[in-house]
């Protein structure tokens, strides 16, 4: 068994913040390749790049234009879910579920790199359902795992070329009887296939269990010690550990990539970031993988300055189906509300003790540097006229909490967030504080997935609120003790 450093798994991501539903695979010389869903932002499904399973380089989208997927009927955790990445016959390939087209089917897109260009998508059609599998045996029949609605855990044959489904949907297994079966992957190692799954729901029960069979196509046998990952009723930092995907890595060493959240407070505690993503050891006792519980060395980036005159970097996004009205010039990050309020262009929170900080050029219109949630749970600081102000949205009710006078239509905003000090009385306090430009501090449970719902984490960004506002900087600087 290899060696690893003693200690709970994974206490720090190895992609830290709302990096969702993670699935991974190993392309040509060594490279491994790993994407995340992204719900309602686009550009839409993540794709990160490693040497070594560890240090993470985002390097592109796959959906990155309209055409290739509606991202426009639906908000909040509407969007791309749970998917496959795999490498096969030169080309990688990534199936997914947008679920404002779920009844369509499923979407196939494929790329020779993993930075793209992604092909437009294909659907794999009467597949109704959740997060999609892709694998290939030894003679090239392609199979399509995914969560049926109803149906459980299914299994077909495709086309991946043109998405014709070849043959009648088969059931392979719904798991040890918890609740929401989901998230399948099927793997040929060695003699046997084997089926990881997720269930238990994607809360503190998340757990990942697995089975085996001689045939793609089942019957499979569940493993007598599932689940192979779960840290429900325990006292873990790390929680909600779930929606596995297995690869092998650098020097034959087998890895896990899964979510998971690091909730904070006293009960029902809170998660801030969304549900990120580690990587585990996995080791082979008796044909069956077991999870290593050890840390890793990991070091993530998350510390960034930005001016904004290149192309825009891939860490931005909106919520919705297009980036009309964003462009980057000479001059800074333009932004314009071509229809009410422009969409705020938004990158994810990666730390739980930050400062982020925006210059704006404000001659022409009124801006917005926001934390949120989502369209309904957001704090801000925003210029009115000659006023900054501070102002929050729960729900339904939206609020301005403190004011003062602009220097000038060239203004500096900044939104700060640290972890609470111990206070006394009862109940304690929850989540962290967040200070919105010094003028006001906030619990920032109302930004919290435990308050708003969904499946999404936090992030941070600007917004043009009327006409047109140019960013000549974006300052983030991350304060957890990750390297920068």
């Amino acid at each position: 068994m290899a060696e690893f450093g003693a200690g709970h798994v994974n206490t720090v991501p190895v992609i830290p913040g709302f990096w969702s539903d993670p699935t991974v695979c190993r392309g040509p010389e060594g490279q491994f390749v790993l994407a995340n869903s992204s719900f309602e932002y686009f550009p839409g499904a993540p794709v990160h790049v490693s040497d070594d399973m560890l240090q993470w380089r985002h390097v592109g989208n796959v959906i990155t234009r309209p055409e290739q997927a509606d991202l426009t009927s639906g908000v909040g955790s509407s969007g791309i879910f749970g998917s496959t990445i795999r490498y096969h016959d030169g080309r990688y390939w990534f199936i997914t579920t947008n679920i404002a087209q779920v009844l369509q089917g499923q979407l196939l897109f494929h790329a020779e790199k993993p930075e793209g260009p992604w092909s437009d998508g294909v659907f794999v059609k009467g597949l109704v359902g959740i997060d999609p599998d892709i694998a290939w045996d030894d003679s090239g029949t392609c199979y399509v795992t995914w969560c049926g609605f109803p149906g459980g855990i299914q299994q077909v044959t495709i086309n991946p070329e043109t998405g014709e489904v070849l043959s009648e949907p088969v059931k392979l297994w719904n798991g040890t009887g918890m609740r929401n079966p989901e998230g399948p992957h099927i793997y040929p190692i060695g003699d046997w296939w084997y089926l990881l799954i997720a269930e238990g729901g994607t809360g503190h029960g998340h757990s990942v269990s697995v089975a085996r069979s001689r045939d793609p196509q089942g019957p499979y046998e569940p493993y007598e010690h599932n689940p192979i990952l779960t840290h429900r009723s325990t006292d873990h930092p790390v929680q909600s550990t779930g929606h596995g995907d297995l690869v092998e890595g650098p020097g034959g060493q087998w890895y896990i990539a899964f979510h998971g959240t690091r909730p904070k407070g006293q009960f029902p505690e809170f998660h801030l970031l969304g549900r990120e993503t580690f990587v585990a050891p996995v080791e082979w006792v008796d044909g069956w993988p077991t999870v290593v519980e050890a840390d890793l060395d990991v070091r993530a980036v998350t510390s960034f300055s930005e001016d904004f005159t290149g192309d825009l970097a891939h860490r931005w996004v909106v919520p919705g189906g297009s980036l009309a009205g964003v462009e980057t010039t000479s001059e800074g990050l333009q932004l314009t509300a071509t229809d009410g309020s422009g969409l705020p262009v938004v990158t994810r929170v990666q730390d739980h003790d930050w400062t982020a900080t925006a210059t704006i050029d404000t001659s022409r219109g009124d801006s917005r540097l926001l934390v949120r949630l989502d369209g309904n749970h957001w704090y801000g600081v925003e210029t009115s006229g000659s006023t900054v102000q501070a102002v929050a949205q729960i729900g339904p009710v939206t609020q301005v909490l403190a004011t003062r006078e602009a220097a000038g239509p060239e203004v500096t905003l900044t939104i700060s967030v640290r972890p609470p000090t111990p206070a006394p009385g009862w109940p304690p306090r929850q989540s962290d504080v967040v200070s919105l430009d010094g003028l006001v501090e906030l619990d920032g449970r109302y930004v919290a997935t435990e308050v708003a719902g969904g499946f999404t984490g936090r992030m941070l960004g600007i917004q043009a609120l009327n006409r047109a506002v140019s960013v000549r900087s974006f300052v983030y600087d991350g304060r957890d003790g990750i390297e920068s």
